[in-house]
């Protein structure tokens, strides 16, 4: 009876193992892989361009606090934004949005 019993639990296990090996090795691709192309084009197609206010409040804030857009007149802010384009590491567009908001609201 110990015999039998020791002999079913070694089948037994036996055959879990070798099911978690075939379950987990399968070679077979179930997902159809995406061109680059297309994974590009959809990015683009969501990309929702920020306000200058917007960026102003991310970017301005990010090392420290905001100045009013009242703070400075258009000559200050004209020269700020070339000084903080290249600290923040801003494009020109970017840098020309935030100008022309703080300007704005100047």
């Amino acid at each position: 009876m110990k015999k039998a019993y020791k002999i079913s639990v070694a089948i037994t296990s036996i055959l879990i193992a070798l099911i978690t090996i075939v379950a987990c090795s399968s070679t077979k691709e179930v997902y159809t892989p995406v061109p680059d192309t297309e994974v590009a084009s959809s990015e683009e197609e969501f990309k929702i361009e920020k306000s200058g206010a917007q960026l102003w409040g991310e970017v301005c804030n990010r090392c420290h606090i905001a100045p009013s857009p009242a703070d400075y007149n258009d000559t200050d802010w004209e020269t700020i934004s070339l000084h903080m384009r290249v600290r923040a590491n801003l494009t020109e567009k970017e840098s020309k949005k935030i100008e022309e908001f703080l300007k704005s609201a100047n």
